[in-house]
């Protein structure tokens, strides 16, 4: 299931992205890779803040739905 799904405060872990190689290299270098447990801190204008290494970092909606959990 896509990412957009999952509700603030979960933590899930990544198993696969979605989109073009230079999608997922860039997703791949803000910490996104298979295997990686997230946490969805907040919801702000259809924008998700999430957790992940330690780090908070904002997606918009289009690019978290490449993000399969």
């Amino acid at each position: 299931m896509p990412l957009t799904f999952i509700k603030v405060g979960q933590s899930v872990a990544i198993k696969a992205i979605q989109g073009k190689d230079e999608t997922k290299k860039f997703l791949g270098s803000l910490g996104f890779t298979t295997g990686e447990s997230i946490t969805v801190v907040a919801e702000n204008g259809g924008n998700l803040i999430l957790s992940v290494k330690n780090t908070r970092i904002a997606l918009d909606r289009s690019m978290a739905q490449r993000i399969q959990v």
